[in-house]
């Protein structure tokens, strides 16, 4: 691996953009890699919510506590560890999160109990959080200016692992119990591995990372519209996510009850969804950096309001359809929002992966737990029926500012 260590970060960018350098897109396809890993593992828990919930006879309400955990934990400390190694790198944080992870994950296979169960859940959440803002940062840092394309492919691993894992746990864990979940430890083994690789590189090439790289703001915005920005970009954020939580976290529950399938066709049909997901996340970044994320963002957030709407009322195959146009939709939207986000506070790429990716998951927590509150009064087709209108916050999209580049 070698990206002259001399070469000026200027003079680097334009390089990069124009070779697509071998190095540079093995970087990028190794965080992109681990993100599969990590959100496959983090997959296998709402996978398994079903066996979870009749082994311990727990509530929907208990359920919703469990995604809470989980994403609470990846939530909370993602903005500070981001914040933190945007001033100091901390290269080893990689593989020491996904070791974190690895404990949470095993620990997961062997628990009795429902306090064990949070436990194991807020241990994979941990290690997510340590992932998400240094491996994002390693993604732009490699991007060579495509920070578009760099930051949909990072994110597409993730959504391709949020894919596989239901149908891996369909295939390994559902069938023989609660026990072979510790299979997934193999890939959280092998996360370390890449991770430690992707720290070995990012030590060596830190002089590529400056603390305010691009720190002086050429939007000419002012304080206050970038404050306002920010808060429109993650009320968007909101809308996706609370509505997705209800598809990734209780999507299984409401094709059971409502199409009564089994356990492992429904685990087919989130597979489903989960695979249009990554697909638009994949084409969402590379649109971004042609046409601008604002049309990006209005196109994927708003675009999914008339589909959500339909899908509580249509019949198995017709579910199964829109659920993919869906996620294609709203999926396209969040790499859009991450680096519109970063251009506008620049120099802070760390703090702002762990906020947007931060907030991701504890606006889907939240919308677990009380979803899964709403479930457990009023039926599991009155929360999909009201979590339809989310997309429809969209519309927040006109007060965004119009910038250049965005």
């Amino acid at each position: 691996m070698s990206i002259s260590a001399t070469a000026s970060p200027s003079a680097a960018a334009p390089s990069v953009a124009q070779h697509a350098s071998p190095l540079v897109m093995r970087v990028i396809g190794a965080c992109a890699l681990a993100h599969l890993v990590n959100d496959l593992i983090q997959a296998v828990l709402p996978s398994i919510y079903p066996m979870l919930k009749a082994n311990y006879g727990l509530t929907f309400a208990q359920v919703g506590l469990i995604t809470l955990t989980f994403q609470l934990t990846a939530s909370l400390l993602q903005p500070w560890v981001g914040y933190h190694t945007d001033r100091h790198p901390k290269p080893w944080l990689l593989p020491v999160g996904s070791l974190c992870t690895l404990v949470g994950i095993l620990l997961l296979a062997f628990v009795g109990s429902f306090p064990a169960i949070l436990l194991a859940s807020g241990l994979v959440g941990i290690g997510s959080s340590t992932f998400h803002p240094e491996a994002s940062r390693i993604a732009r840092l490699a991007s060579g200016g495509r920070y578009g394309l760099a930051q949909s492919t990072f994110q597409v691993g993730g959504n391709a692992g949020t894919a596989f894992g239901p149908l891996l746990a369909a295939a390994i864990v559902i069938p023989y119990g609660q026990g072979h979940v510790a299979w997934f430890g193999v890939f959280a083994v092998f996360a370390i591995g890449v991770l430690y690789g992707l720290s070995r590189w990012y030590r060596n090439h830190l002089n590529l990372f400056k603390l305010k790289s691009g720190g002086v703001a050429t939007h000419g915005l002012s304080k206050q519209r970038v404050i306002g920005a920010l808060v429109v970009l993650a009320l968007l954020v909101f809308s996706k996510y609370f509505y997705m939580s209800s598809l990734t976290s209780y999507f299984t529950f409401f094709l059971i009850e409502k199409f009564d399938i089994s356990i492992a066709s429904s685990q087919l049909y989130l597979f489903l969804f989960l695979g249009a997901v990554a697909a638009g996340t994949f084409f969402g970044g590379p649109i971004g950096d042609r046409i601008g994320r604002k049309k990006v963002i209005w196109f994927s957030i708003l675009g999914a309001a008339p589909f959500t709407l339909m899908l509580p009322y249509v019949d198995l195959f017709w579910t199964s359809v829109l659920s993919v146009i869906i996620g294609f939709i709203l999926a396209s939207a969040f790499s859009a929002i991450v680096v519109f986000a970063q251009e506008l506070v620049p120099g802070n790429v760390g703090m702002i992966a762990g906020i947007f990716f931060g907030l991701m998951f504890g606006f889907g927590g939240i919308g677990g737990a009380l979803l899964g509150y709403m479930a457990d009064i009023h039926g599991i087709e009155y929360v999909f029926r009201l979590c339809a209108f989310l997309p429809l916050l969209g519309v927040l999209t006109v007060l965004l500012p119009s910038t250049k580049g965005v």
